[in-house]
C-alpha cells in the first residue's frame, strides 16, 4: 500500500506540470481582435514626386551656375552651363556648309529652269519644222537639226534634274549634321525639368563633371507626402483612402492631415531609419504613403504618422 502511494504522487505532479505548461504558451496575437483605432509609424517627409538628383547629359567643365540653394525655379529655366566652345564651332561650321550647299542648289535650280525654257522652245521649233516638212516647206536637214536640238535639251534637262536631286540629298545630310551638332550643343546646358525647389548645390564653377555627377537635389513642385512603414501585425488593415495625420515625435500637435494614397502590395524588411546594426528583430513591414493636405512641413523631417484604421 505505501508503494502505490509513492507511485501516485509522481504521476499527479507530471499531470499538473503538463497542464501548467499548456496554459503558459502564449497565443498568437490577432490584430483583427484588437480594439485598435489608430496605427503609428515613423515617417519621412518627401515631395509627392520624390526628390530628384539633377545631372547633365554631357560631360564638360562648369562655366556658369544659375541657381542657388532654396531657389524656386520654373520648367525650362537655365540652371547650369558647361564649356561649349568646340560644340559652337561645330555648329557654325555645319551652318556654313549648309548655306554653301543651299547656294549650289539655287544655282542648279536656276540652270534647270533655263534648260526647261530652252527645251520648250526647241520642242515648238521641232513640231513646227515637222509640220512644214510634211508640207515640203522646209528641207529634211532643217527638220533633223531641230529634232537634234530638242533631243539634246531633253537629255540635258534629265541630267540637271538628277544633279539637283543629288545636291538636295546632300543638303539633307548637311541639315542632319547641323541638327546633330545643335543637339550636342544643347546638352551642354541643363534646364529645370519641371517647376520645383533646389534643395542642395553640389557643384562648383571650374569643376569637370559628367552625366553621372549629381549637381543638385531637386524637389518637384506639388504636395508633400509622409512615407512610413507599418508593422506586419497591422499591415492588412491599411487601405487607400484612410484618414491620417502627422505629428512631431513624442508630441500631440497635428502638423498636417492627409490620406493614404499607396499601400505596398507586399511586406519587406525595414528600410526607413533602420540604421541600428544591433536591431536583429525579424519583422516585416508594409510601406505606406500618405499625401498631406498642408505643405508647411520641412522636406526630410522625421515625424510620427498616425493612420486611422477605424
Amino acid at each position: 500500500m505505501p508503494r502505490l502511494f509513492f507511485l501516485f504522487i509522481p504521476a499527479l505532479l507530471l499531470s499538473c506540470s503538463r497542464r501548467d505548461s499548456k496554459e503558459a504558451i502564449p497565443q498568437k496575437i490577432n490584430s483583427q481582435k484588437l480594439d485598435v483605432k489608430e496605427v503609428v509609424g515613423i515617417a519621412n517627409i518627401e515631395p509627392l514626386q520624390r526628390i530628384v538628383q539633377l545631372s547633365p547629359e554631357a560631360s564638360g567643365t562648369v562655366v556658369a551656375i544659375r541657381f542657388n540653394l532654396n531657389d524656386h525655379v520654373k520648367k525650362g529655366q537655365l540652371l547650369l552651363q558647361l564649356d561649349d566652345q568646340i560644340e559652337r564651332a561645330q555648329v557654325n561650321q555645319a551652318q556654313s556648309k549648309l548655306r554653301t550647299q543651299q547656294a549650289v542648289i539655287q544655282t542648279q535650280q536656276d540652270n534647270l529652269d533655263g534648260l526647261r525654257v530652252s527645251l520648250a522652245d526647241a520642242k515648238n521649233k521641232f513640231d513646227r519644222n515637222e509640220r512644214q516638212f510634211q508640207g515640203q516647206a522646209v528641207t529634211q536637214q532643217v527638220r533633223d537639226d531641230s529634232r537634234f536640238v530638242y533631243e539634246n535639251l531633253t537629255y540635258q534637262v534629265k541630267a540637271a534634274e538628277a544633279n539637283l536631286a543629288q545636291q538636295q540629298a546632300k543638303l539633307n545630310e548637311l541639315q542632319a549634321d547641323l541638327n546633330y551638332f545643335m543637339t550636342v550643343l544643347d546638352k551642354k546646358s541643363l534646364e529645370a525639368p519641371v517647376d520645383g525647389v533646389i534643395l542642395s548645390v553640389d557643384v562648383k564653377i571650374g569643376a569637370y563633371i559628367d552625366n553621372k555627377t549629381s549637381i543638385a537635389d531637386f524637389a518637384p513642385a506639388g504636395p508633400l507626402m509622409a512615407v512610413t512603414e507599418i508593422d506586419e501585425l497591422f499591415a492588412n488593415r491599411i487601405a487607400i483612402g484612410q484618414s491620417a495625420y502627422i505629428r512631431p515625435q513624442g508630441d500631440t500637435v497635428h502638423l498636417s492631415t492627409g490620406k493614404v494614397i499607396l499601400a505596398a502590395a507586399y511586406l519587406k524588411k525595414k528600410s526607413l531609419f533602420s540604421d541600428n546594426a544591433n536591431n536583429l528583430e525579424d519583422r516585416r513591414v508594409r510601406e505606406v504613403r500618405v499625401q498631406l493636405d498642408q505643405d508647411q512641413v520641412l522636406i526630410g523631417s522625421r515625424v510620427e504618422c498616425v493612420i486611422k484604421i477605424r
